[in-house]
């Protein structure tokens, strides 16, 4: 019954897709990102959904689409630059089969985002694929928020949307830093969006829906998920009006919320602060300090995967208490190989090497301060018709620099749903460059009024 279902459902967005074919690029994104072949029992599994919506959006834009204002940006050279740089590190891998396993995947993410931002070229179509994006990622996020109001969830146990496999946005650390870091977009779109113009009904489903992305690091217990979330209240802190009370609210209701959450979630958390007692993050940093020796003797990395090549030890510290009552704590040494990065940093690094890594950082960093610079061309304009950029590129900025803060923990270097916010914030850019090149290269600013002669 489920696959007819999720048959039906792309069946329709497919018929809506030729009379409009944008909706075939937004049929992509819901597969790219929930992944509907894995929720399903055979139908799905048995057709390449995912390449049929691909070839479909980008034969789409050729044939019927206008190309007359297509704008390239500098970043769509870099991606172009990293694409062909990991085909090369994929050749030459350490692990070729494991390598080609993980390319397979990595290049549709990157061409997607070459692609994308060519299509974006009104404000319906960027606001709609972050609508998509924000209502793909909460099908899952809003299952995992319900779990773990209704059992309080528990590491590795929150099972989402029945999925087992614990890969992409199944993963708790990397659905913990998706749901924090899409946030911000889901209060723009609850204030300024048009598709579904805000009222009472919507506002109330995005209050709902941040309570759920709150839920989720609660759920799986990920760490990753609560630093997210304490930058974003400090990055939403920074640009509220009436900073002491909603600081003093928001420490209320942390105090509230405390007496709530599951003892196995504290307990975890106290982890952050004494590392060497948990072997997970003593693992982490075994495997960091085993990847700057690598990239040593591999100053171009070793392709997809190679952290495969690993083998270290290291120790942890154990407390017991004994029926005396007595603490004793003992040093163990542990043997480990084949462990993955647990960081997109060193990902990059142990994988793509010293130049992969800087074109990973330029890509990520550099599309944040243009996002940036956006914001400040337009937060002064008068133009109610353009009022909604400079708030939406707030919320791509904060979004895209909690995603970079998680990935200090959790390896997310190529998932293709950072990649589509990438492509989002260049398809803003270019978008404003179009209104700036309409009104002359002028900034669109309010107009002061001249004073009067004499």
């Amino acid at each position: 019954m489920r696959d007819l279902v999720f048959i039906a459902f792309l069946a329709v967005m497919f018929l809506l897709g030729s009379k409009r074919p944008f909706i075939l690029i937004l049929t992509y994104a819901y597969i790219d990102i929930v992944s509907p072949q894995r929720l399903t029992y055979y139908l799905l599994n048995s057709i390449p959904i995912s390449l049929i919506a691909f070839v479909g959006a980008v034969g789409a834009w050729m044939v019927f689409d206008n190309k007359s204002d297509t704008r390239l940006s500098w970043r769509q050279g870099l991606l172009l630059l990293m694409l062909v740089y990991c085909g090369l590190t994929t050749i030459y891998a350490d692990f070729p089969i494991d390598a080609a396993r993980k390319w397979d995947w990595v290049w549709k993410a990157l061409v997607f985002a070459i692609f994308l931002p060519l299509t974006l070229r009104t404000r319906l179509r960027i606001e709609a694929l972050s609508l998509v994006m924000v209502l793909s990622a909460s099908s899952i996020i809003i299952n995992g928020g319900m779990k773990t109001a209704l059992s309080g969830g528990g590491y590795g146990v929150l099972n989402l949307m029945g999925v087992e496999n614990n890969s992409g946005l199944y993963e708790g650390s990397i659905i913990s830093t998706v749901a924090i870091c899409i946030i911000p977009m889901i209060l723009f779109l609850a204030k300024h969006g048009t598709i579904f113009p805000p009222d009472w009904r919507v506002k109330a489903f995005a209050y709902a829906l941040c309570l759920a992305c709150l839920l989720i690091p609660v759920g799986t217990e990920a760490r990753t998920g609560l630093i997210c979330a304490a930058i974003l209240g400090g990055l939403m802190f920074i640009h509220m009006k009436r900073k002491l009370l909603m600081g003093m609210l928001g420490a209320l209701a942390l105090v509230c919320a405390l007496p709530f959450l599951p003892s196995s979630f504290t307990n975890r958390m106290d982890t952050i602060s004494n590392y060497q007692g948990d072997e997970s993050a003593s693992t982490r940093l075994a495997v960091w300090m085993w990847t700057l020796d690598y990239v040593k003797t591999h100053p171009f990395g070793g392709g997809f995967d190679a952290y495969r090549g690993n083998s270290f030890h290291y120790q942890t510290v154990q407390r017991t208490v004994e029926p005396s009552g007595n603490i004793r704590i003992e040093t163990i040494n542990v043997v480990d190989k084949q462990r993955a990065y647990h960081s997109s940093y060193f990902e990059m690094l142990g994988e793509q090497g010293y130049a992969g890594f800087l074109l990973w950082l330029v890509i990520n960093f550099g599309t944040m301060i243009q996002t940036e610079r956006v914001r400040r061309r337009f937060r002064d304009t008068t133009d109610p018709a353009k009022a909604w950029i400079a708030p939406y590129a707030l919320a791509m900025s904060q979004g895209h620099l909690i995603y970079m803060i998680g990935s200090f923990f959790v390896g997310i270097a190529f998932q293709p749903f950072v990649f589509m916010l990438i492509a989002l914030q260049i398809g803003l850019a270019t978008y404003a460059r179009r209104l700036e090149a309409d009104a002359g290269w002028q900034p669109i600013l309010p107009t002061r009024p001249v004073a009067a002669a004499g």
